[in-house]
């Protein structure tokens, strides 16, 4: 048996402990995380550090670091978001429907969990916590398997859980990390069949994409972010702008970060006199098709056919002027990953229109894609956005990490 397997199995066995703990004993867990985090952040912090130190000195891009980096603040905010977890209705053990049959049988419907779930992320700490969290309420053990440009935060936070789960009564593998980042790890995790009921993959299109081709296991897509903003001839330019200046740059390493702007011709010029002064606030390399490059001169480069399809994670644009709105929702099924897609209009029916014709988990009408979150839409923290129409899609809260069992009573009732 593989330490992998090893692993599997204490997961599997957890499972069933977990599973029938109750809301109250899976509460105390999480508000053990919670404390123990922030009463030993300082232990959090510095593993951290060793993992930013590493990777500047590897040359890793700075949207990037950005995302790897912790701060008192941000782990404030991880914590404050698992007691938004706790505060949660418990799903589990749920009846969302109830019939009584002609032959007396009573049948009911219970939300129940999904068992052992295993995550493969990349440099995002914060993940190691949400997950975590989500899994625990939901009555999910989960395996964890982060990039190795986070394994000291990971392998930091990830003992910190344990101890607090052991203080708690639970099972110390509900919670367990993958020790070793190899590509050999990632593809046995991904066929741990028997142990791992479903695989949840949290990072860009490649990782996402190899995953979905290789693993034996089940697997739930999320996070591939190729998100529009298309500013529309009857737009408020000035909140277009805005909105699109949000979009990219709030934190353009994320996944609901906008990629492409298409403007409809008839407000391009005026659009770009508009956006180009905030989006110079950080320096955002435009990569533009002949129209929108005709407008801009020498702030923009021309673009190349792969970057209407290209998730940049970076202060990068695609621009494209499009002739109407039917091109523009026609662009955007073609082009989307199917995430977060925005129109910027003050013609209702136009808005009405786009919300219909859309195919994405998220689509606005004059709002930032930005918001397409667990934590913005109610949920808590989540544990990826899937982009995908089998079993959840949009931000996977508690409700998305349980299946259903059918539960019968009857009086010796036999067919």
């Amino acid at each position: 048996m593989t330490i992998l397997q090893q692993q599997g199995a204490a997961a599997k066995a957890a499972s069933y402990t977990l599973a029938t703990a109750g809301t109250a004993r899976k509460n105390a867990a999480l508000e053990a995380i919670a404390n123990i985090l922030t009463e030993r952040q300082a232990e959090w912090l510095s593993a951290n550090a060793g993992d930013v130190a590493a990777a500047r000195e590897a040359g890793m891009r700075d949207a990037m670091l950005d995302r790897l980096t912790l701060t008192p603040e941000r782990i404030a905010g991880i914590v404050d978001g698992v007691r938004q977890v706790i505060a949660l209705p418990d799903p589990i053990g749920t009846a969302d429907k109830t019939e009584t049959r002609p032959n007396g049988l009573i049948i009911s419907r219970r939300r129940v969990p999904l068992g052992v779930i295993a995550i493969i992320f990349e440099a995002r700490p914060n993940v190691t916590v949400d997950a975590a969290a989500l899994c625990l309420k939901s009555g999910n053990v989960c395996i964890l398997r982060g990039g190795k440009e986070a394994i000291r935060s990971n392998r930091c936070v990830a003992a910190l859980m344990r101890e607090a789960l052991a203080s708690a009564g639970l099972p110390e593998d509900c919670v367990s990390l993958v020790q070793d980042t190899s590509r050999e790890t990632a593809n046995e995790l991904m066929h741990l069949d028997g142990y791992v009921d479903v695989l949840i993959p949290r990072g860009g299109a490649g990782l996402i994409r190899t995953v979905a081709r290789e693993a034996s296991v089940p697997v739930i897509r999320t996070g591939e972010g190729v998100c529009h903003i298309y500013i529309d001839s009857e737009a408020d330019l000035d909140m277009g702008a805005e909105i699109l200046y949000n979009a990219k740059c709030s934190r353009p390493s994320v996944c609901n970060a906008a990629e492409c702007v298409l403007v409809q011709e008839d407000v391009l010029e005026p659009f770009l006199q508009k956006a180009v002064p905030l989006l110079d606030r950080n320096r955002v390399e435009l990569r533009c098709d002949e129209k929108a490059l005709a407008v801009l001169g020498g702030r923009g480069v021309p673009a190349a056919e792969s970057d209407w399809d290209a998730e940049y994670d970076d202060y990068i644009l695609a621009v494209r002027a499009v002739k109407d709105m039917e091109e523009a929702v026609a662009f955007i099924n073609a082009h989307g990953t199917h995430h977060s897609e925005s129109i910027i209009t003050a013609n209702y029916f136009k808005a009405q229109r786009f919300l219909d014709e859309v195919d994405a988990a998220a689509v606005y009408v004059n709002a930032s894609t930005r918001f397409t979150d667990g934590g913005e839409f109610g949920l808590g923290a989540e544990i990826g956005i899937s982009t995908q129409k089998m079993h959840a899609r949009g931000p996977m809260g508690l409700e998305e990490l349980t299946s259903c069992k059918y539960v019968i009573y009857g009086t010796g009732q036999v067919r």
